[in-house]
């Protein structure tokens, strides 16, 4: 009887998966036109033009929206892999077999004892909720590496390391898989492939790091939490604008540099606060390497100058990693990650001219899907430490005063 119930979740997983999938195929091939702004057109235009310069061998060295590690260039790439196909459809077809990947990845653990379906339902349910935007940028590539990197860590750090320092290479975030990792093998592997392949795009490719001066001068993007300073500011007066910068809609004017600043450093702070977990951390079941990445990856999003829509790919893809160990303790934080999901398609693309207008209506939308992300980083973190740090021993009393004997009275 057992068997036959997971048998009969499992086909429902599959059928979810491949409904939903195939509407969101169907709106980025626009057979149906989503609502909002094009959010396809990063790949027939901006993808489109970078490939047109990497196929030659060097780097975007002239646009600064090029902000990404050496890597990036594979999945830009990597539509010339299907010739029959048009650029945009190619990279489309390309994204969704990356989702169909993890996936997969997701399933095969969930036979295992102490293993459990319910990740493979946050990334069903979670990635569509999205909207179209998951199959128009290559963050669910990126992801499929880090959801590899995280299941191979329990039984294979090496592989684990070598995936990480790969994923780091895509898009530097996978990096903070390492947070939760004690293993010398894994740290080793990390840093020989990242070396190795740092080496290899430096040599072979102009300008291989060239990103790292491009992302320096980022500013306050309209959907971070710091934006929202700017978003009710804008009610009372405040006379900076909304621009195109750097690729990505930002705030330009009074104080932007200064709440930029304060974003750097509550992102030190979390730095911070995850070193210390890991000095005082002595309790470290398996899921604890999935429950610490997770965590990690969360606190750096909202700390984050930017928080843009595909961000929250990661994290529903490592909130499924930590949901396939029965006993991991961040079914609440994975939860409100997946509540954050469907607001952020309510603000992009479908809210997005009320989002760049600051009106009541974009303030509310962000207040609420930066919110749930807050909330759901404090929740992750409080539940890390309180499961892997043992609770300071409690002070001893101090002795009670010796008292006085008494002297029996003589009748």
């Amino acid at each position: 009887m057992e068997t036959k119930g997971a048998g009969r979740s499992l086909a429902w997983l599959l059928t979810v998966w491949g409904v939903t999938r195939l509407v969101l195929l169907l709106f980025v091939f626009q057979v149906w036109v989503f609502p909002g702004p094009d959010v396809t057109s990063d790949v027939s235009v901006i993808y489109r033009g970078w490939y047109e310069v990497l196929r030659h061998g060097t780097f975007p060295l002239d646009d600064v929206t090029w902000q990404y590690p050496p890597a990036a260039a594979l999945p830009v790439l990597a539509p010339a892999a299907l010739p029959f196909l048009s650029y945009a459809h190619a990279f489309f077809m390309l994204a969704f077999l990356a989702d169909a990947v993890v996936l997969q990845l997701l399933l095969y653990p969930a036979g295992r004892s102490g293993r459990s379906l319910r990740g493979a339902w946050v990334w069903v349910a979670g990635v569509p909720l999205l909207g179209p935007t998951v199959f128009a940028r290559y963050d669910v590539m990126v992801t499929a590496v880090a959801v590899a990197a995280l299941l191979a860590g329990v039984r294979h750090p090496r592989v684990m390391g070598a995936l990480t320092a790969f994923g780091a290479l895509l898009k530097v975030w996978p990096a903070l898989l390492l947070v939760g990792c004690f293993r010398r093998r894994a740290w080793a592997s990390a840093a020989v492939t990242a070396a190795g392949l740092a080496a290899l795009f430096a040599v072979s490719m102009p300008g291989a790091f060239a990103f790292l001066t491009f992302q320096r001068d980022r500013g306050t993007e309209v959907e971070s939490l710091g934006a929202l300073v700017f978003h009710v500011a804008r009610h009372f007066g405040w006379d900076g604008q909304v621009l195109l910068n750097y690729g990505s809609v930002e705030f330009v004017g009074p104080h932007v540099e200064q709440v930029s600043t304060a974003a750097l450093a509550l992102t030190g702070a979390a730095f911070g606060w995850l070193l210390l977990w890991r000095l005082r951390v002595t309790r470290r079941p398996p899921h604890t390497l999935a429950d610490a990445a997770f965590t990690a990856v969360l606190v750096f999003t909202v700390t984050s100058r930017v928080i843009s829509p595909q961000y929250l790919v990661w994290l529903v893809g490592l909130a499924a990693v930590c949901l396939t160990f029965r006993a991991s303790r961040m079914g609440a934080p994975a939860l409100l990650v997946v509540l954050a999901s469907f607001v952020t398609v309510l603000e992009f693309p479908l809210g997005f001219v009320h989002v760049v207008t600051s009106d009541r209506y974009g303030v509310l939308l962000l207040a609420v899907r930066n919110g749930l992300l807050v909330a759901a980083s404090v929740m992750a973190a409080r539940r890390l430490w309180r499961a892997t740090v043992p609770p300071a021993p409690a002070a001893p009393l101090p002795p009670e005063p010796a008292r006085p004997r008494e002297t029996p009275v003589s009748s």
